[in-house]
């Protein structure tokens, strides 16, 4: 009897116990998801999965360079990109959430001409300016010692790091704007001077469209909870995860016609529940084209490329590179590749460009191509006249992305892509999005700067870019020492 009386106290504390790690364990639940959450209530927040408007305009935008005409009868039809984002601008009425790259609206190379300076400082001027309307700007960024965003911080803007090379020892390469969670803007342009003025840009702008912006919210939510992190949280709140994919896509009406679109990203971390991977998407619009492909990069390189110790580590990278060959071997797609050439360019990218080509040799009429853009530089600026245009458009689908087709951007560096697959032919609704980025690529593709390698001038361009990558090398070298 004496021992089940001790027995008593003893289940009591144990129950004691047992409760009182039941209730730090909600607790951490509660802080945790609550940390994920915006308690203040912005106005935008009425806007949910279940009234939010499917019914969208959009716009192609594109910065063509003035010293880089184009071939006559190919006018575009698209937007500038400066106007796109002043267009954004006057929408605003409640916030405007930004990630970009790069923040340097202020030129500081003579070649950018007074106009071009006049109007970059101008959209700056235009940020700065948003609190005095009552407008919140907020923005995602890996910047440390950025004088715009510190000067933006300044005037009333929200400005969160995300610590890239501590979580996966990559870069934040996104480049996309919300405005009102109603209006998106997603490309190849960031806030640099010269993507409003000196290099090729290629992006859309949708408007009233606010199940998407909604989608995009939730990848830019995953950037903002990021602030003060060096690891990705296993826990997180549903205003990070997908509302769209690539198995359940958004159905929505572009310019009264009737398309399905998701957005992806990269890399795989940066994925919550539901978000399909960059790679997924590009390998879903190839795979799923009926006649042609046409892609247009700045940079093709199917490796993996890491410095350890002062040493280049390679591996192959296949998905994409795989997917391309298939898509013409197999199912005899035509297959159109538009490379950049620039002072980056990795030597490997002829070699992988040659191994494309050689898949035609002995054969007639082959439908699988392979140019170089290359456009004299403006005092060995290597950004002046550069193709950064970021995409894939097929028959029926358009996928514009922040990454070029180097496996390394996929792997560790954080980017968005947009996919939209339009659900009519040309002939019931007239010229869509897909039209016109083909019309866009086409343009490129015969203008005099799209250029077929020759075996002899690719010899050359390739001993000059060994050269090139190893005076690079040695000064990383130089620098550490």
């Amino acid at each position: 009897m004496a021992g089940s009386g001790t027995q008593e106290p003893l289940k009591s504390q144990q129950k004691c116990v047992a409760v009182f790690a039941l209730v730090c364990c909600c607790a951490v639940l509660v802080a945790l998801t609550f940390s994920t959450l915006n308690l203040w209530g912005d106005e935008e927040d009425s806007i949910t999965e279940d009234n939010c408007s499917t019914d969208c305009r959009i716009t192609l935008v594109e910065n063509l360079p003035e010293d880089l005409p184009l071939p006559p009868g190919s006018e575009s039809q698209s937007l500038p990109l400066s106007l796109g984002f002043h267009a954004l601008l006057d929408q605003a009425q409640h916030s405007v959430e930004v990630v970009s790259p790069v923040w340097n609206l202020h030129p500081r190379d003579l070649t950018a001409g007074r106009d071009a300076a006049a109007a970059t400082q101008y959209l700056f001027q235009r940020l700065l300016g948003l609190k005095a309307r009552g407008v919140k700007l907020k923005i995602a960024s890996s910047l440390t010692n950025s004088t715009e965003l510190k000067t933006l911080a300044d005037h009333g803007a929200e400005v969160h790091f995300v610590n890239m090379s501590a979580i996966t020892r990559g870069e934040l390469k996104s480049s996309f704007w919300i405005v009102d969670r109603k209006h998106v803007y997603v490309g190849s342009g960031d806030m640099d001077w010269r993507s409003l003025s000196k290099r090729k840009e290629l992006g859309v702008m949708l408007f009233n469209c606010s199940c998407l912006a909604l989608d995009l919210h939730h990848v830019f939510s995953f950037y903002w909870q990021l602030q003060h992190r060096d690891y990705i949280p296993s826990i997180w709140s549903r205003k990070v995860i997908a509302l769209y994919g690539k198995d359940e896509p958004l159905e929505l009406q572009l310019n009264a016609t009737w398309a399905d679109a998701y957005l992806s990203a990269s890399p795989d971390s940066f994925c919550p529940r539901g978000r399909t991977r960059d790679v997924e998407a590009v390998q879903h619009v190839i795979q799923s084209a009926q006649t042609f492909v046409y892609l247009s990069v700045t940079d093709y390189l199917p490796l993996v490329y890491r410095t350890y110790r002062g040493a280049s580590i390679l591996r192959y990278w296949s998905p994409i590179d795989e997917i391309i060959r298939e898509a013409w071997l197999v199912r005899r797609v035509r297959v159109l590749l538009l490379i950049s050439y620039w002072k980056k360019t990795h030597p490997l990218t002829l070699n992988f460009a040659n191994s494309l080509k050689a898949l035609c040799i002995q054969l007639h009429n082959c439908s699988l191509e392979v140019k170089f853009f290359e456009q004299k530089e403006v005092r060995d600026d290597i950004q002046h006249g550069l193709n950064h245009n970021k995409y894939i458009v097929t028959d029926n689908t358009v996928y514009i992305g922040n990454h070029d087709w180097v496996g390394s951007e996929f792997a560790i560096n954080a980017g968005v892509g947009l996919m939209i697959h339009m659900k009519h032919s040309l002939e019931d609704r007239g010229v869509t999005i897909v039209e016109q980025i083909r019309k866009a690529f086409e343009r490129d593709w015969g203008s005099r700067y799209a250029k077929n390698l020759k075996d002899e001038d690719g010899k050359y361009k390739q001993q000059q870019q060994l050269s090139e990558l190893k005076r690079r090398e040695r000064r990383k070298r130089m620098e550490k020492a």
